[in-house]
């Protein structure tokens, strides 16, 4: 039976049993795609002060069969957020549930609300004298509930893991209105089934995240970074195995960066200083962060020098101060900016391991020749086997021209993805997106439990129906 959208009626009962304020109108920030893709659907919005107010919530959705999208800092990128069919849902916004409810550097944890946005839990913990090492280039506007749903990378995944592994305990609203109170703050309870990981990665579809138990981790004494310049992908792998053997887990960052990246930065952002005049092949961006005593700068030199003897590193620049390290990931962090001025035919957020990568860029890449003439972005976390392949139009030419080979471009990138043992969805999510790629590539014994889970949990299927798995309502 189709659900019921959140009309004005339904907005006006909720209002009714709720603090003034709770539910209004939509405004367009909620109902916009970062990559302008879609418009959303819903009409209301309900900003719920604490976890009693969000079960409220659910259980008035539950009872009037009307569907719930959860709503966090709006980045997402395969429309998790953004409800654009079917019968309108009610936008449920955590971003009052801000607080750091507590600060345990000597546990190195931290509780943290989930409408915090990142970069406010970096600072907490920064002031704990601690790290919180989730990165990612929309840490000033991503919060802490939408990246734990979407089981969020980022830059430092090499070194500390995805989200999922950055949390002790949660609290969560099942969709039956239920409060989990699970923020235990401990790192080994076996206790039956771990709802924290089927919380997490779920995208909102089993339960909405009010808050979470956060690993911390303590800040390294001494951080460097360097850009270095290399032949291709295979080096680039290469060196980065020679890295690990030289220096371990102190490599914090392994980014691959291809020389049309810092073309699209030249011609849509060019006031952000690039350290040469003709930008190399392909490169790589690495930091360090080590404990007392040891020395980034001499760790990197050693690096290069045993690097550059193996006809691996051509050239390359270590950085002499904190701000010119800021100033070299200033750079890879408006690659996407830069990409989205320019326009995408299609993007692709894949992963595969990590010895197949230099082969799948060349196939990918020849295979993209032989249909048509396409300049190619491929970069992305290496040291976790995370690339964005993204597709662009020819000089001269726009997306608009081009968007309806955008699926034709998609399937190919997909198909030899999956051949090569990858995922198609490697830090985004799966969200409304790419719905008709898990169905097309995921493993039907996992399909069958994601299915009877959702069904368990959320009979009514109120939850951010159509993300993840198709709205069976519709």
């Amino acid at each position: 039976m189709p659900l019921c959208p959140a009309d004005e009626s339904f907005a006006q009962f909720l209002e009714n049993s709720l603090p003034k304020d709770t539910v209004r109108k939509a405004e367009a920030r909620y109902l916009e795609d970062p990559r302008g893709r879609w418009p959303g659907t819903s009409q209301y919005v309900a900003l719920p002060r604490n976890p009693q107010e969000v079960a409220q919530i659910v259980k008035a959705c539950g009872k009037s069969s009307v569907g719930l999208t959860p709503y966090s800092g709006g980045t997402g990128l395969v429309g998790g957020q953004i409800p654009n069919s079917g019968s309108a849902p009610l936008l449920l916004s955590l971003e009052r549930m801000n607080k750091i409810r507590g600060t345990y550097p000597e546990e190195n944890a931290m509780v943290a609300e989930a409408g915090c946005i990142l970069a406010d839990v970096q600072s907490a913990a920064e002031a704990a004298g601690r790290l919180f090492p989730l990165s990612l280039a929309s840490e000033g506007s991503a919060r802490i509930g939408g990246l734990l749903s979407t089981n969020a990378g980022g830059v430092n995944v090499l070194r500390y893991g995805n989200a999922r592994e950055l949390v002790l305990g949660l609290e969560a609203v099942l969709p039956d209105g239920q409060i989990w109170n699970g923020l235990k703050r401990l790192r080994k309870d076996n206790t039956g089934y771990d709802l924290r990981h089927l919380l997490m990665g779920a995208e909102g579809t089993l339960g909405v995240i009010t808050a979470a138990s956060l690993k911390l981790a303590p800040r390294p004494a001494a951080t460097g970074t360097a850009l270095l310049t290399v032949t291709d992908p295979q080096a680039a792998l290469s060196l980065l195995s020679m890295a690990r053997d030289q220096i371990g887990e102190g490599i914090s960052a392994f980014e691959l960066l291809h020389r049309t990246g810092f073309d699209f930065l030249a011609a849509t952002l060019p006031e952000i200083r690039q350290p040469w005049q003709t930008a190399p092949e392909w490169c790589v961006l690495i930091e360090l962060g080590l404990s007392i005593g040891q020395s980034p700068q001499d760790a990197l030199e050693r690096l290069f020098t045993e690097a550059h003897e193996a006809g691996l590193v051509q050239d390359g620049l270590i950085a002499q101060s904190g701000q010119q390290s800021q100033d070299f990931w200033n750079l890879r962090e408006h690659f996407p900016e830069a990409n989205k001025r320019i326009g995408s035919v299609a993007s692709h957020d894949i992963s595969l391991p990590l010895s197949v990568i230099p082969e799948f860029i060349t196939q990918a890449t020849e295979a993209l020749n032989q249909i048509g003439t396409w300049r190619i972005n491929c970069f992305g976390h290496l040291g976790d086997g995370n690339l964005h392949f993204n597709i662009f139009p020819p000089d001269g030419s726009t997306k608009d021209a081009l968007k309806s080979r955008s699926a034709e471009l998609t399937a190919l990138v997909h198909d030899l993805t999956h051949e090569m043992g990858g995922s198609v969805s490697a830090e985004h999510g799966i969200g409304r997106h790419k719905v008709a790629d898990l169905e097309k590539y995921g493993d039907p014994a996992k399909l069958w439990a994601m299915r009877a889970i959702k069904d368990a949990l959320d009979p009514v299927g109120i939850m951010n129906p159509g993300a993840v798995l198709r709205d069976k309502n519709a």
